[in-house]
């Protein structure tokens, strides 16, 4: 595995957060040979940067992010990414319907079910609630990142 997309709906919260906190990791321990981006499957926020509030939960946990949003490319990111992450059975559904070739589709997964400590089905859009949405979104993600991390370390 040398590259990882994740992808929500509008990259400015879900995805970004996971960018950052994998693109942090590798960091810490090293690996550098990995590409780490983030998309979203909607054009809503295109340039972008990431939810303010997103970014200070994110802060505060010692992450940055600094992506700006971008859409889901179809053609450019089944070609150039080995692992594609999707932050929810929506985000999952488009993506594989975007698949320019059948067995592209096999490079697409959820997010959390990279995840040991949280037993979710979704990372829950915080973007429309408050402060626990965003820190749940954090938990979440740090537990997915640090099983990709152990997966990569192999």
């Amino acid at each position: 595995m040398k590259s990882i997309l994740f992808v929500c709906l509008g990259n400015i919260c879900r995805s970004p957060a996971a960018e950052g906190v994998m693109t942090t990791l590798l960091k810490k321990h090293g690996i550098t040979n990995v590409l780490v981006d983030s998309a979203g499957t909607s054009a809503y926020h295109v340039g972008d940067m990431a939810d303010m509030r997103m970014k200070d939960h994110a802060r505060l946990r010692g992450y940055e992010l600094n992506s700006l949003a971008r859409r889901f490319d179809p053609m450019d990111d089944f070609k150039k990414f080995d692992l594609i992450l999707t932050m929810d059975q929506s985000n999952y559904n488009n993506v594989l319907r975007l698949a320019p070739q059948e067995e592209l589709k096999a490079k697409v997964q959820r997010f959390t079910d990279w995840c040991k400590i949280h037993e979710v089905s979704e990372v829950p859009d915080p973007y429309s609630g408050g402060a626990e949405g965003f820190e749940l979104v954090m938990d979440i993600i740090e537990d997915g990142c640090q099983q990709i991390l152990i997966k990569l370390r192999d």
